[in-house]
């Protein structure tokens, strides 16, 4: 058979070959044995006697990736790096012959200095005209599929190839099966990149599951073993504020399931003198002291303290409010603010609680004012003829001293005490503030005004003296728990301090004032049964009218003036305890 005739079947056989490397190199588990696989090829499918795989870095530059055919090359130049520049040279010089880039050994001196890994071969020259120099170079550069008529393919990588085994430059045949290898090992080494990439991926997003899982289950156990309350709201939308979770601290400290408890929000839950404290409290980071609702109808004093969670990146927010149980400090709070304002003995209002619920209904009523103001202010409670104004308050229009009062005290509007307190100096105004008056004359003019009785005790000092001073306490509390009771609900009975008595009762005229001393006398001087012992005290009583322009201390000491002036008048005998 001739050389033309054999031809055909040199082909077929080389094709066969090339064909099962492109098979071992699509069957690689990993990036690394596919370049060893695709170096391998060349020299086994081929015909080269030397292939090095050099593969393109993210910085751009080369590296010698693999190689195979000869050891000690391998030794010298696998895992060195060439630089993008140096390869962007070789690639646009020499033959082009398709995308394949031949130099021969006649124009290769040039790059013998560049920085290029090279192994280098010695060999005679060459003896007829395509016989293969050692210093000849071919490059098979790698592309990844690109887009047809739109955009070329990435450079990923080179194959450079030396010296093939019949010792001369490949042929046409050669030279094609050599391009098509590069544009399948281009394919190869992509799908290997792609699956160690997933690979990656897989691993990366496995380990952040299991992160997310363990902080999942470390919030969890936090939410749910938590010795104080915590809850998970809903944030935005309809159903903004709907608790959507609940821990055992909470349902315990509600006595509410946690089945029951997704069909409330805290707002349903407030008390309802609470409600403006919870919708003031900021969302985010927002803090407030209120009262919940329990199953039985009590109510708790508790600390809210609320951040805002997201679910996931740019998912639903969530609110997450800390529920702090704070009904016993609340309760201490409150018993300190009653022992600074209360008789240890008697439980009333002692001296200096009784001096300000009296100075918040008194203002210190304008000086030096234009003739007719002062009867213009009485007439109208407060609003001043000069009318509104900044703020809705009431502007005197004139150049004399005066106040803004603030009426938000806890008193109601039949005189038990309006809290009455100087809130700003400004141009002399009043903020609907109600005078505090006198009646005129010792006869009933029907004028109503804060009647202040002042009550000292007669003989008390006896019953200290014979029956000592357990006996005298007893009595006091028994005359505060009479005194008590004679009086109108909102009206003030505080202990001055040793056997005096206050009694602050708005809205009476001359004659009412009159009546309730007799009574609370009467009251008085009942016997008061002590350790068997029925013992007498009795009463003297002044009464004095708190008037605005006075002061607290003004008006007791004229209520006691008129205490003693009664007291003097009444014969001694009627004075004894009994």
């Amino acid at each position: 058979m001739g050389t033309d005739e054999a031809e055909p079947y040199v082909q077929l056989a080389s094709l066969r070959q090339l064909h099962r490397v492109m098979a071992d190199m699509n069957k690689a588990r990993s990036l690394a044995l596919t370049l060893q696989t695709v170096a391998d090829g060349v020299v086994n499918g081929l015909g080269y006697e030397l292939a090095c795989v050099n593969l393109v870095q993210p910085d751009g530059d080369l590296v010698v990736a693999a190689l195979a055919g000869n050891s000690a090359a391998e030794a010298l130049i696998a895992g060195r790096v060439g630089s993008r520049a140096s390869w962007e040279r070789r690639l646009n010089m020499g033959e082009a012959w398709g995308d394949l880039r031949f130099i021969p050994h006649t124009e290769g001196w040039v790059l013998d200095e560049d920085d290029v890994p090279q192994w280098y071969t010695d060999g005679p020259e060459p003896r007829f005209e395509d016989e293969w120099h050692p210093a000849d170079r071919l490059f098979a550069p790698m592309y990844t599929p690109g887009v047809p008529g739109v955009s070329s393919g990435e450079l990923i990588g080179v194959l450079s190839v030396d010296r093939p085994r019949n010792g001369r430059h490949p042929g046409a045949w050669g030279r094609e099966a050599l391009q098509m290898y590069a544009f399948q090992a281009a394919i190869a080494i992509s799908n290997a990149r792609l699956r160690a990439n997933m690979q990656r991926a897989l691993v990366r997003l496995e380990r952040e599951q299991q992160a997310l899982r363990a902080s999942e289950e470390s919030f969890r156990q936090a939410f749910e073993y938590a010795p104080s309350g915590m809850a998970v709201a809903e944030m935005g939308g309809d159903q903004h504020g709907r608790i959507l979770r609940t821990n055992d601290a909470l349902c315990r400290l509600l006595g509410r399931p946690a089945s029951s408890m997704r069909r409330y929000s805290f707002s349903d839950l407030v008390h309802p003198e609470d409600i403006g404290t919870l919708l003031r409290t900021s969302a985010e980071g927002g803090r407030a002291e209120l009262r919940l609702c329990r199953r039985d109808g009590t109510y708790v004093w508790v600390s809210l303290r609320n951040s805002v969670v997201a679910d996931v990146a740019d998912g639903p927010r969530f609110l997450l409010t800390h529920v702090e149980d704070i009904e016993e400090r609340k309760r201490r709070e409150l018993q300190l603010a009653h022992r600074a304002s209360h008789d240890s003995l008697t439980g009333l209002p002692n001296s200096a609680e009784l001096r300000s619920r009296l100075a918040a209904r008194l203002c210190t009523r304008p000086t030096a004012m234009e003739p007719g103001v002062v009867d213009t202010i009485d007439a109208a409670y407060g609003e001043v003829a000069a009318g509104p104004g900044a703020n809705g308050l009431y502007d005197t229009g004139g150049p004399y001293d005066a106040r803004l009062y603030d009426t938000s005290g806890p008193y109601d509007v039949n005189g038990h005490g309006f809290d009455h307190r100087p809130a700003v100096d400004a141009f002399g105004a009043y903020d609907h503030h109600v005078h505090t008056v006198t009646p005129e004359g010792e006869r009933d003019d029907g004028t109503k005004g804060l009647a202040v009785l002042f009550c000292d005790l007669d003989g008390f000092k006896s019953i200290n003296d014979r029956f000592g001073h357990n006996a005298g306490d007893a009595v006091l509390i028994e005359v505060a728990r009479r005194l008590s009771g004679a009086v109108r609900d909102g009206d003030t009975v505080a202990r001055l301090g040793g056997d005096e008595f206050v009694v602050l009762a708005d809205g009476l005229g001359r004659a009412d004032a009159e009546d309730l001393a007799v009574r609370l006398r009467n009251e008085i001087i009942q016997p008061i049964r002590v350790d068997g012992r029925a013992m007498r005290v009795g009463a003297s009583f002044g009464i004095g009218w708190a008037q605005c322009g006075m002061t607290a201390d003004e008006v007791l000491q004229s209520a006691d003036e008129r205490m003693y002036v009664e007291k003097r008048s009444r014969p001694k005998a009627h004075r004894r305890a009994g």
